[in-house]
């Protein structure tokens, strides 16, 4: 597969966020298909990162697009995020993807799990490709360990709100932002989209 250049992710958060899936992350003998994704849209955006501004945990966000972002969620979870917008601070989650290579290697990773328990959920993501926060800042168009390759997009986008940001803003709470392959199982909270 060709890899997406940087000029991919030099683009509206939303419309790139929409585009990531059926794109592939590769990592090793990993490879996998991106299912669903939340779009995060910079400083106005009170359920991102970077809303309370610069910090040494966020610095990646505020760095060229196509960058990985990679940050501990409750002390345990590696979440993988793509730099990516028009404007520095905006990312997108990648919240489920589905095996396309390595399957051996997922499932050791994932404690011998099958199915889309595998790799349904931001955390999972991150131990399934076994990142750790050294990816955060690193390209992922280039020939680094971690990169995004061009894949098949979905038939159809399902549409949902963002997971687990209730202290954010109403607005930003009931914002539209969390985009999903509508016909893929590989899905997290699958009762919470639209198609």
């Amino acid at each position: 597969m060709t890899l997406l250049p940087q000029s991919f992710y030099a683009r509206e958060v939303v419309q790139v966020a929409r585009e990531l899936l059926g794109m592939q992350i590769r990592r090793g003998p990993v490879t996998l298909r991106i299912t669903e994704v939340e779009a995060y849209l910079g400083p106005q955006d009170s359920a991102c990162h970077t809303s309370k501004g610069r910090t040494p945990r966020n610095q990646a966000m505020w760095g060229p697009p196509g960058h990985a972002y990679v940050y501990v969620c409750y002390g345990l979870h590696q979440m993988l995020n793509v730099v990516a917008g028009t404007e520095p601070g905006s990312a997108i989650l990648i919240r489920a993807c589905e095996p396309v290579a390595g399957l051996a290697w997922i499932r050791r990773r994932r404690g011998g799990l099958e199915g889309p328990a595998l790799l349904a959920g931001p955390g999972r993501i991150g131990q399934a490709l076994g990142l750790s926060t050294r990816f955060s800042g690193k390209p992922l168009f280039g020939t680094d360990a971690l990169q995004l390759q061009g894949g098949h997009a979905p038939n159809r986008i399902a549409v949902g709100r963002r997971v687990g940001i209730d202290t954010a803003r109403p607005k930003d709470v009931r914002a539209l932002l969390r985009f999903a392959d509508a016909d893929s199982p590989w899905v997290s909270h699958r009762g919470k989209l639209r198609a």
